[in-house]
Parts: C-alpha cells; sequence; structure tokens
C-alpha cells in the first residue's frame, strides 16, 4: 500500500511545497499553505466532468473535416468590428476590464441587438432579479435568453450541453468554482481549472463561449494574465470612469485583426456605438490658446484625432517638474531632450504638464510631432493654427520619421475641416524634414 505523504498546497496559486511557507514563492501570496495528503491530491486530479471527455485518435492532416459555418454577428456593429466580423462557431472570447466599466452591459445588450440568438447567461455576481432589472433599463425583451444563476462549474457546463445556446456568457470567471479544488473561488487555481474547462466546452460541444474577467489593480486580467494563452480571442475594456465613453480593444484575436478598437458611450439606457470618434475626442477642443495641438493617430485600422495640451511654466522649486496625463513620462522627457538639443528650445527652468484630452491614452509615435508643438506653443505662449493637423515621429537626431497610414490619416484630418497637415516627408509626401523646420511652419 502506497504511502501517505504529508505536502503543503497553496490556496491561491496551486504551489506544493514539502513543507510549510509564510510566502508563496510562486504568486508572493501569504498564509496561504495549507497541509494536504498526496491521496486527496490523487483523488482530486482524477475528477472529471460528465460529457467532455474525449476518445478521438491523431488523424492525418488531409482527412480532418472542416466546418464551414460563417460567422454570426451580435448585431452590435462595433463589436462585430473589433471580433472581425463577428462570433465564430466553438469561438472562446475574454473581455476584461475594471469593475463597472460596462463589460456585463455590452454582453447583456447582444441579446437586445440580435433576439434571433439563444443566450445562456450564467451570472454569478448578480441575482435573477437583478438581471431583469438591467434588462429592462436597457430594453432587452428576448425571449431565447436564458439566465441561469450558478458559479459550480460542473453543473454551468452541464446546463449549457443541455440547452445547446449560440452563445454562453460567464459573468464572471471570478465567481465560478469547482468543488474538487480546496481553493477559493476566484483564486489563480480555481480561475485556470475553469477556465480550461470551458475552453473544452467551446472546442468539443462547438457552444461559442465569452467569458467576463475583472482586471486587478495591477493591470491583470483574473491574476497575472493567466487566461489569454487559453483563449482565441482577448478584449479589453478601457475607459476612464470620469468621462463617458469606452474602448473596446482586440489585444489578441486568432480569427481576425489584433489592435482593433471599438468606441461606445455610455448612457442611462446602456452603451452607444460612436461610428465617427474623432468628432467626440475633440468636440470640446479649445481655440486661441496656446500649447493645444491636434494630432492624428492609429487605434487598430481606424484613425483618430486626438487634442494635445501642453503647459509650461517658470519652475517654482530647484527642480523642475514633469506631468504627463495619457503620455508615457520616459517619452516626454526623450521630446524635451531633443527639442533643447536639437531646436533650441530650452525647457530647464520651467516645469512642464502635459495632458491628452478626453481622458484617452497616446502611445502611437506619430503624436510626437504635435506633442513637441504644444510644448514650444506654450513655452512661447503663441497658439497654434486650430485647421493644422500634426502626423510623425521625432527621432533623436531631431529628424521628422514617417509613420503607416500617412494617407488615411491625413483623410481623416480633412474630412473633420482640418485644411492643413504638418507631416513628416517622405517618399511621395510634402513633409517637413526637421523638427525645428515643422515648430516654425506651425507657429508662423
Amino acid at each position: 500500500m502506497a504511502k501517505t505523504k504529508t505536502q503543503f498546497e497553496c490556496r491561491s496559486c496551486g504551489h506544493i511545497s514539502p513543507k510549510w511557507l509564510g510566502s508563496c514563492p510562486s504568486c508572493g501570496e501569504w498564509n496561504t499553505f495549507e497541509e494536504r495528503t498526496s491521496a486527496a491530491k490523487e483523488v482530486e486530479h482524477k475528477a472529471r466532468v460528465s460529457g467532455l471527455e474525449s476518445n478521438e485518435k491523431p488523424q492525418k492532416l488531409s482527412e480532418v473535416e472542416t466546418s464551414e459555418k460563417s460567422r454570426f454577428e451580435s448585431g452590435i456593429a462595433e463589436f462585430d468590428r473589433v471580433l472581425g466580423g463577428g462570433f465564430l462557431p466553438g469561438a472562446y472570447v475574454l473581455i476584461g476590464g475594471e469593475p463597472g466599466i460596462g463589460k456585463s452591459t455590452l454582453t447583456l445588450q447582444i441579446a437586445k441587438s440580435n433576439p434571433q440568438l439563444s443566450i445562456l447567461y450564467c451570472a454569478g455576481e448578480e441575482s435573477a432579479g437583478q438581471i431583469k432589472q438591467r434588462a429592462q433599463r436597457l430594453g432587452v425583451q428576448s425571449d431565447k435568453l436564458l439566465v441561469f444563476n450558478e458559479t459550480q462549474v460542473d453543473k454551468v457546463i452541464a446546463e449549457a450541453q443541455k440547452v445547446n445556446p449560440d452563445l454562453l456568457i460567464v459573468d464572471s470567471i471570478q465567481t465560478v468554482y469547482r468543488t474538487e479544488l480546496s481553493s477559493m473561488p476566484g483564486s489563480i487555481q480555481q480561475v485556470k481549472e475553469c477556465a480550461a474547462l470551458f475552453q473544452q466546452l467551446a472546442k468539443k460541444k462547438n457552444i461559442t463561449t465569452v467569458v467576463i474577467g475583472h482586471v486587478t489593480k495591477e493591470g491583470d486580467i483574473a491574476g497575472p494574465r493567466v487566461l489569454e494563452h487559453m483563449v482565441d480571442t482577448v478584449l479589453q475594456f478601457e475607459g476612464d470612469k470620469n468621462y463617458t465613453y469606452r474602448l473596446l480593444r482586440s489585444l489578441k484575436n486568432r480569427f481576425g485583426p489584433a489592435q482593433e478598437v471599438g468606441v461606445f458611450e455610455m448612457k442611462e439606457d446602456g452603451l452607444t456605438e460612436v461610428s465617427n470618434p474623432s468628432e467626440l475626442f475633440i468636440s470640446d477642443k479649445t481655440e486661441g490658446v496656446s500649447g493645444n495641438a491636434i494630432v492624428c493617430t492609429m487605434e487598430g485600422s481606424r484613425p483618430l484625432l486626438i487634442e494635445v495640451q501642453a503647459l509650461v511654466t517658470a519652475a517654482s522649486y530647484g527642480t523642475p517638474q514633469r506631468t504627463a496625463n495619457g503620455f508615457d513620462r520616459n517619452r516626454l522627457a526623450l521630446l524635451l531632450a531633443v527639442l533643447e538639443k536639437r531646436a533650441g528650445f530650452s525647457f530647464a527652468n520651467h516645469d512642464v504638464y502635459l495632458n491628452i484630452a478626453g481622458g484617452f491614452r497616446l502611445s502611437d509615435p506619430a503624436g510626437d510631432l504635435g506633442v513637441c508643438c504644444a510644448l514650444v506653443s506654450s513655452l512661447l505662449d503663441k497658439p497654434i493654427n486650430q485647421q493644422t493637423a500634426f502626423i510623425g515621429e521625432v527621432g533623436l537626431g531631431g529628424e521628422l520619421r514617417t509613420v503607416p497610414h500617412i494617407e488615411q490619416r491625413k483623410k481623416e484630418a480633412a474630412k473633420l475641416g482640418f485644411g492643413n497637415a504638418i507631416v513628416a516627408s517622405g517618399k511621395g509626401t510634402n513633409g517637413e524634414r526637421y523638427i525645428r523646420d515643422a515648430i516654425k511652419k506651425a507657429l508662423g
């Protein structure tokens, strides 16, 4: 008879240690080790979920049957755009974002936009009555929407196989648990195990599954990004809670373009699609004030016009401050160094404050030229022509580098009434070559 061996297991991540430890070396959590026997662990590993076992054998590639089913749409154009044209049968989608950003609202609105879809909505955070109240507020009247208040993963999978819906929505993965595991719901061990079971359900039963995952304080989805390699598509809901707009960004997509972005506006009756987001971000732009510039950035395949605001004032203390909101501080320091060394503008005795209007985060290098012009405009207190847009990356030598999709960016600027675009020179482009020439042209 095999000897029973005592081990200690972290209830957060499942790390095994031969002795008790105060801090887990795997996840860093404190006081999470619990005594377990090897016999109990063996019984736990033997647990299976009925209906998901597979006896398939290896097949030749030429003998593999493929499904010719086309995508089916959610009915929300911006959502379908980010997915690459809609849902694929058997796809496994993860929607992440901060609590309260609008993930549950978006998934519930699918039943409103496409009432022909049969949806099984497994809710672990709200009761059926609360979901009905939200559905009434959103105007959802679909008879094919089934609400299932269950958090035990075995029962959820069994019900999904019984109903066989077009779309299974799990809200959220942190609330689902498996009874065979000793860790608490929401722990890394529970999240990984339940996510793996939903992956088998999606692939073996061809049920399109959407899993909602909250983002932690560190910015990770349901822990240290433990789910992203399991799913087909990772969608990130972004946005400042102080503003009404929301961005749905595709971080990973096996069946469509990655980094595609959909734009929504949060209203009382739910999320509303924004067909022309550039108008939203520059609708409140200020005119005749120094330090403001309009840049054209690309989010996926979509050009967006964003307002950059800079404020340069005399330093009140010995060390000048450098503050950036919505822009990388290291990139700001680099651009200030280029302006001092290559263009002759000194910021050594000035505090610099940079803000991207509307709560947007600018990470596209094409915004460098607009940021530099806004900084110099505020330093000299000379406003920039409000009909001018800036497109270009700034190099360490003070040169302007071309960026992709120049013509697409210029068309977007022209569509919104910007008659002048200062761009970096390149093959087939009549633009500026150096940052000081672009600043001189912008400020007259």
